[in-house]
């Protein structure tokens, strides 16, 4: 069966170097929480909220990560690996609660500004560009096969621009005393970390769903298989995705032949259409032949012959 298959597409990501990530993550938060209460820095605590979301997404996407490889059961037949959808939900909802609280607090602050101290803000957010890059780097790999993985990779990479923002608002409030830096810099960040999520969020809720995946036309498939040799028409025709990687079809075809051996041959050759053109791999065919007057029942056609002998 289809569904035992294909359980390791996350290429060379690994629990060990996600472990090591979150790890990283979680003392880098506590640092910059307690620099950014110090300091009197929005931006600060805004870049350690970043990173707190950070380690919960590498948390959650190394959970996902675990249960997608359990194998297919009684309980759910096509496999886990939605898990790591579901996983990936979880996380763009949190960058959006996130992003939309630093914007309600910045907003607050421009309102009735405190003073911000500059080099704690500088030395820490340093600190935390060098430690959200080398995470950024540590789980890239893992980004490029699994939308669960790229959901985290997105929390570092926008972490990496938060501190650079805040050391550039640091350094203005150094020089310049200018304190509106800081809440610029939180106005920034929290608009990107709100856009990184938006774009992550209509194809993940569109595979949870079951829709067409994104690069196959609908239309195309059916008169692809409309077209294959030994078929006359093709119906009842269902597209989704299994996960982010298995494709599945379901569909009624009515065929040009009445027997069942030929009937078992038009499934070999339809399934190779729709694995070769589409790269779907579970593909459900069931005959339908009410379409064809005189024909209410597939036939096993050698049986017959030797039974009207």
């Amino acid at each position: 069966m289809n569904s035992h298959h294909h359980h390791h597409h996350h290429g060379p990501m690994s629990d060990r170097r996600l472990t090591w990530a979150i790890v990283i993550n979680v003392l880098l938060t506590v640092v910059q929480v307690a620099a950014g209460v110090m300091s009197g820095s929005l931006g600060l605590i805004a870049d350690a909220l970043h990173n707190l979301s950070d380690a919960a997404s590498m948390g959650i996407a190394l959970l996902a990560q675990k249960i997608a490889r359990r194998p297919a059961d009684r309980l759910m037949t096509f496999g886990y690996q939605r898990a790591e959808l579901v996983a990936t939900l979880i996380n763009v909802t949190a960058l959006l609660l996130v992003g939309g609280y630093l914007l309600v607090e910045a907003i607050g602050r421009f309102m009735s500004p405190t003073p911000v101290q500059g080099w704690p803000v500088v030395i820490v957010a340093g600190v935390a560009l060098a430690v959200d890059t080398a995470t950024a780097w540590i789980i890239a790999g893992g980004a490029r096969h699994s939308l669960n993985v790229q959901a985290a990779f997105l929390h570092n990479v926008t972490d990496a621009l938060a501190s650079l923002g805040v050391i550039a608002a640091g350094t203005l409030i150094l020089l310049y005393d200018l304190i509106v830096a800081d809440l610029l810099v939180t106005v920034a960040i929290s608009g990107y970390v709100i856009y990184q999520a938006a774009g992550l969020l209509p194809r993940t809720v569109r595979l949870l769903m079951g829709a067409t995946p994104d690069d196959l036309e609908f239309d195309a498939i059916v008169a692809a298989l409309r077209a294959t040799p030994g078929v006359r028409d093709i119906h009842h025709v269902h597209i989704w995705s299994l996960d982010e990687h298995r494709r599945a079809l379901e569909a009624h075809l009515v065929p040009e032949a009445d027997d069942l051996a030929a009937f078992e041959h038009l499934k070999h050759r339809v399934r190779e259409v729709l694995h070769r053109r589409f790269h779907v791999e579970h593909a459900t065919l069931e005959p339908c032949v009410a379409d064809r007057a005189g024909a209410p029942i597939i036939r096993k056609e050698p049986a017959h012959r030797r039974h009207r002998q």
